[in-house]
């Protein structure tokens, strides 16, 4: 039973493509190798995959060069000067574009304008028209974006400061931390402070205590204070 009939269309599988491309070169090759047995022909066969690899057959004492030659004499041309000549041409017009657009530049800069007709002052004054607008239009598309980023900054700050506004008047109001007057009650509330137990208790005693004297508090009433107060 005969094989099927393979469409001839390009692979789109690349893996597949590639696996095609080999086996049908070395059989290429090999048809190649068999004219030059055969029939005494020089073969020069040059092959580029799709990847970009060579591959090259030459028949035995000859290389490249003299194939090219052989070629260029049967046809009567020279492939060299035929090369050199598009890349002159090539190399032309590349020197034309290049003094056209230094021309433009020059134009837009106010500058070389004596040979231009009034059609093309015309055009150059609208295309700079143009250009002129799209670079306001960029201008004013950066300012809005570091204002808007200004103001974001702006409005962070001021939230940082109000919660940190509220943290301090929350403590401020609690006891904890709350001011005081005079120095008993601020070693009292540093002793709350610090979770102490034992706290100094301020205890007025009555004037007809034996050991208590009017407007004194002399020596004998060890213990107390020149107002009567005992320390517990």
């Amino acid at each position: 039973m005969g094989r099927g009939k393979i469409e001839i269309k390009r692979i789109e599988n690349s893996t597949n493509r590639q696996v095609t491309y080999s086996k049908r070169r070395n059989g290429i090759f090999k048809k190649a190798q068999e004219l030059t047995v055969l029939c005494d022909a020089k073969v020069s066969l040059i092959m580029f995959s799709s990847t970009g690899k060579f591959h090259e057959f030459i028949s035995p004492n000859i290389t490249t060069k003299k194939v090219y030659d052989l070629y260029q004499m049967a046809l009567g041309i020279d492939l060299w000067n035929t090369h050199y000549e598009r890349m002159q041409e090539n190399m032309r017009k590349l020197k034309e574009t290049n003094n056209r657009l230094r021309r433009e530049i020059r134009n837009r800069m106010g500058e070389d304008l004596n040979g231009l007709s009034y059609q093309q002052l015309s055009g150059l004054e609208q295309n700079m028209a143009s250009a002129v607008d799209r670079v306001r239009e960029r201008k004013y598309h950066v300012l809005k974006t570091q204002t808007q980023t200004y103001t974001k900054k702006v409005r962070n700050l001021e939230q940082i400061n109000g919660n940190l506004l509220l943290d301090y008047e929350t403590k401020y109001e609690d006891p904890q931390y709350g001011l005081v007057d005079n120095e008993g009650v601020y070693e009292s509330a540093m002793a709350l402070a610090n979770g102490a137990s034992n706290l100094y208790a301020f205890r007025l005693h009555h004037s007809h205590h034996p050991n208590l004297h009017h407007g004194g508090g002399g020596g004998g009433g060890g213990g107390y204070g020149p107002h009567g107060l005992r320390l517990a």
